[in-house]
């Protein structure tokens, strides 16, 4: 095998992959469809809290099982009216919540298209057609509770916003029971920040215990891409429910198999739970010291993914607190790892596999290290290519200097083929002993290129789901990294770059076959890559471009001396 041959069958290994994948996404996505909205399927009530399988709620002696408070809880839910709703306004969100449920969420900083004045992107939403919210309520079987919809402001006012000057903002709500029994909710707001604060207090100012539970749910319908087709890397990126616990560490489930695996009951203390989709998601964070019991379920042909816990046993004169974190924003790396949660950079899904995601986290890392000095992303992308080369130039030293040699001998390995005609087999025998004479590997030019394919690999996979690059410029015509070039110039570039390549590398033993593949390559990835987003095609053509400088020096180099002459093979 020589450096050619290794090119041509990942090329199209890679071409192979990419159609399979399309060819098999629509059957994925329709069959999520399908599960999602069953035909007799009733949307569960705005406010209302998703039914649930029967289990035991952490921390709660007093509620052995959580099933029949949760259908009490839904009967309730459906018939209270609906509560006031109070729209918060900060530098970063603009969000409508009623106290139990944040309805709509629009991230202020994100717009939708690449239009800086269109609309900003509407994470959470009522509306039934684009459903996604996230609640917290409270259940009891000693007493009243206020489910989702019993909390009501606190004050006047139905519009907030975030003052200058002012880096917090703290909304209010309470419920207030029949039996002196009342919960206060504050939800805190900060400056620059995607975290929401949920504080609840109970306090129990009747003369009975009262024994109680938070849940807190994620509820939504299934997101079709708003971009399709194999180019297209929201087509690939993953969009389902995730969680983490200290016991199992990251986990994760796809629509179209959400319930493939059960309902997914998990007692875990501290974990998190989340609903990911490209670029952007939303997680509650329980308080990393209480229990809760994490569980799967599709309410009304949704899906949801709920905590229930911690439970509380709350006696006269006394009180109990507890408080969880909802982020509610974008998959900003940097953002997310000043949280401190264990495991949450997990949901900038890199990959399913630790250690690519861990070299995906290594190699944005030093990409926003780059930015940092080049303040582009698309200069930070040539950057971080650059170094990569620098740092891999001994591997690719040993594939081009195996590929300089084979090129050297070209000539006698050509009148090889020609003095043996279609004896294939004696073929091989004389250019084994020819390899053998003149210290020849011909795996010299294709172990370096398959230790750096999982680091391209990787590049690739970071760079589709880093949200940093969504609708950053580069230069001139290119406004927008994650959007084709919309005028073909880089797949053009990387059509020549391709080609030029092809001319300086040997292309020793191959059938006519072989040969005819691999001049249409060039053409094949430069239909493919001209409507790849340019970010990533800048990528590769500035890897290519180093790539032949690096191989023609290295030919320059090492070829300069003549082979011996083709009579001296014997």
């Amino acid at each position: 095998m020589n450096q050619t041959r290794a090119f041509l069958v990942f090329a199209w290994l890679m071409v192979a992959t990419l159609l399979w994948l399309e060819w098999t996404k629509d059957g994925a996505r329709q069959a999520a469809i399908d599960r999602a909205t069953p035909a007799a399927a009733v949307p569960a009530a705005p406010g209302a809290t998703p039914a649930v399988p029967p289990a035991a709620v952490p921390g709660a002696p007093a509620i052995p099982q959580a099933g029949a408070p949760l259908a009490n809880a839904q009967a309730r839910a459906t018939a209270t009216p609906a509560t006031p709703s109070v729209t918060v306004t900060t530098d970063v969100l603009r969000v409508e919540l009623d106290g139990g449920t944040l309805r709509q969420a629009d991230l202020l900083r994100h717009p939708s298209t690449a239009d800086a004045r269109s609309a900003p992107v509407r994470l959470l939403a009522s509306d039934p057609a684009t459903y996604f919210t996230a609640s917290s309520g409270w259940q009891s079987t000693t007493g009243a509770a206020p489910g989702v919809a019993g909390f009501v402001p606190a004050g006047s006012a139905t519009a907030l916003s975030l003052a200058p000057g002012q880096d917090v903002l703290a909304v209010p709500f309470v419920w207030t029971g029949p039996d002196g029994v009342s919960i206060r909710r504050v939800v805190t707001f900060r400056r620059g920040q995607y975290v929401v604060d949920v504080a609840d207090t109970v306090v129990n100012a009747g003369t009975a215990p009262w024994s109680g539970h938070v849940e807190r749910h994620l509820v939504r319908v299934p997101r079709a891409p708003a971009k399709s087709g194999f180019t297209s890397p929201e087509a690939y990126s993953f969009q389902g429910a995730a969680w983490y616990s200290q016991a199992d560490r990251y986990e994760k489930r796809k629509w179209e198999d959400y319930l493939a695996d059960g309902a997914m009951d998990k007692q875990v203390t501290g974990g998190w739970i989340s609903m990911l989709q490209h670029h952007f998601f939303a997680a509650w964070i329980p308080q990393k010291d209480q229990p809760a019991l994490f569980s799967l379920s599709m309410p009304g042909g949704r899906h949801a993914i709920s905590a229930r816990g911690p439970g509380f046993t709350v006696a006269p004169g006394t009180q109990a607190t507890t408080t969880a974190r909802l982020w509610v924003g974008p998959k900003l790396v940097n953002k997310i790892a000043a949280q401190g949660v264990p495991g949450l950079h997990r949901a900038v899904d890199f990959s399913s596999y630790a250690w690519a995601a861990s070299l995906a986290g290594g190699l944005f890392w030093v990409l926003d290290r780059i930015h940092s000095v080049t303040g582009n992303w698309g200069w930070a992308i040539v950057g971080l290519v650059v170094l990569l080369r620098i740092l891999l130039f001994p591997l690719a030293q040993a594939q081009y200097k195996s590929a300089a040699k084979m090129r050297k001998f070209a000539p006698r390995m050509a009148q090889l083929k020609e003095r043996y005609g279609e004896d294939r087999q004696k073929f091989q025998v004389a250019l084994m002993e020819l390899y053998r004479k003149e210290k020849i590997n011909p795996l010299g030019g294709c172990w370096p290129l398959l230790v750096q394919m999982p680091i391209f690999l990787v590049l690739y996979w970071m760079l589709s789901e880093s949200v940093e690059l969504r609708h950053a410029p580069w230069i001139g015509w290119i406004h927008d990294l994650t959007a084709r070039d919309p005028y073909f110039v880089l797949p053009a570039i990387n059509m020549a770059v391709m080609w030029a390549t092809q001319k300086l590398t040997p292309a020793i033993g191959m059938d006519p076959m072989q040969a005819k593949m691999l001049q249409w390559m060039p053409v094949v990835f430069g239909v493919m890559f001209a409507f790849f987003p340019s970010g990533l095609v800048l990528y590769w053509v500035t890897n290519g471009a180093l790539g032949l400088a690096q191989q023609w020096w290295m030919i320059r180099r090492y070829a300069d001396e003549p082979a011996p002459k083709a009579q001296e093979v014997k």
